[in-house]
């Protein structure tokens, strides 16, 4: 099955860390990627996506333009992924989505808002390697040189535009990659990021069609509050997440809401 709810803490740990162990390291290493989200009726579609049917073509414009005016505050780099990763960072739409490693961090984004703690969460985790072996060859190739799983910005830098990327493959593809550190917010947030061969195509829908690769964990909406005071205790919040004084705030706001507990905590 792809999809289970978790009730209780002890079940989401086991939900989350499932299959880490890798026999090949005897390490727990889990080749996932995770991605939380607050309600499961949230989809996942691309900022990018969500400006509309004509995304496919404002995307060239958004990233020029974006090049051309942030020029003086980014240390000018000729890799598209370089500007892709800041774009991406910076809240312009991109067709790149947002990752982590840590389970943990996917758990904080399911449980900062306060306000749809009403409504399940979700996490997506994605195993990365999987996910990679529907790369074409070329791509696949690049991995292997590097004894790598997932790539980086440098690997990629030979794809110069978007439609080059596009044309890799006449099948849409995925990949994950590590952005460069821009700042303290991605290295604590453990993240990487995802892009689709097609700026119009859904991760939701291109993970239909390959069940083997992901798998769904629904947060009860019951447990939130569990998790955010034990997340809490964890040092896994806005304060650590966002560095500086807009994420001190976010995290002072929330401490003071009052807790709505529809049913005692549960205990596990």
């Amino acid at each position: 099955m792809n999809s289970i709810r978790a009730t209780t803490w002890s079940q989401l740990m086991e939900l989350l860390y499932e299959d880490a162990w890798m026999p090949s390291l005897r390490r727990f290493r889990p080749p996932f990627a995770f991605r939380g989200l607050p309600d499961e009726s949230f989809v996942l579609d691309t900022s990018l996506m969500r400006m509309g049917q004509d995304c496919a073509r404002i995307e060239g414009h958004l990233l020029r333009n974006f090049k051309k005016y942030a020029l003086r505050d980014v240390v000018e780099r000729d890799s598209l992924w370089y500007w892709l990763s800041v774009a991406q960072h910076h809240g312009l739409p991109t067709r790149l989505m947002d990752w982590t490693f840590s389970p943990y961090v996917a758990l904080h984004f399911v449980t900062a808002n306060t306000e749809r703690y009403h409504s399940d969460g979700i996490i997506w985790c994605l195993d990365y390697k999987k996910v990679h072996s529907y790369l074409p060859a070329a791509l696949s190739g690049l991995l292997e040189d590097e004894g790598a799983d997932v790539f980086t910005i440098d690997m990629l830098s030979p794809i110069h535009s978007l439609r080059e990327f596009d044309a890799r493959s006449e099948h849409p593809f995925a990949l994950f990659f590590e952005p460069p550190s821009i700042d303290d917010r991605i290295v604590n947030q453990y993240a990487l990021f995802s892009v689709i061969s097609n700026p119009t195509i859904s991760m939701k829908s291109w993970l239909e069609q390959r069940p083997d690769v992901y798998r769904k964990i629904t947060v009860a909406n019951e447990l939130k509050w569990e998790i955010r005071d034990k997340l809490d205790q964890a040092n896994i919040n806005e304060r650590v997440l966002f560095p500086g004084l807009d994420g001190l705030s976010r995290w002072l706001r929330r401490q003071y809401v009052q807790p709505i507990l529809p049913n005692p905590p549960t205990q596990a």
